[in-house]
């Protein structure tokens, strides 16, 4: 079997709004967005460190109501950060509802305002 020491380059997320998606990932989490190609349809892509989210704005083929209201139970991608304090700061004062990670980590989870599962855990 080979090894191919794989790494993550990018997770992409439909939006139903590029503009609204880009207020919460840019203006509430501080991320940066980075130059997009014209790929027919519109998005954004934002760079984080050697990795990017790609937004995409297309008709989500997904319900985006009745999903597990605990993200870790949902399909969702983990973003690791510092410190978790100033994440719950920054979304208790943007009223984003989160819930705390079960397993006892420094971890929680959130949506996006498209149902995306956001996990943002404290590295160790």
């Amino acid at each position: 079997m080979s090894t191919f020491n794989f790494t993550l380059h990018h997770a992409s997320l439909v939006v139903a709004d590029t503009a609204v998606a880009l207020k919460f990932y840019c203006g509430v989490l501080g991320m940066q967005q980075t130059d997009r190609p014209d790929l027919g349809f519109p998005g954004a892509w934002l760079q984080l460190g050697a990795q990017q989210i790609h937004l995409l704005e297309l008709e989500n083929p997904d319900p985006v109501t009745g999903r597990p209201e605990h993200g870790g139970r949902d399909r969702h991608i983990a973003l690791s950060v510092q410190d978790l304090e100033p994440v719950r700061e920054v979304l208790d004062k943007n009223s984003i509802t989160y819930t705390l990670s079960k397993s006892g980590r420094k971890a929680l989870f959130c949506r996006d305002p498209y149902g995306n599962a956001l996990e943002i855990l404290q590295r160790v």
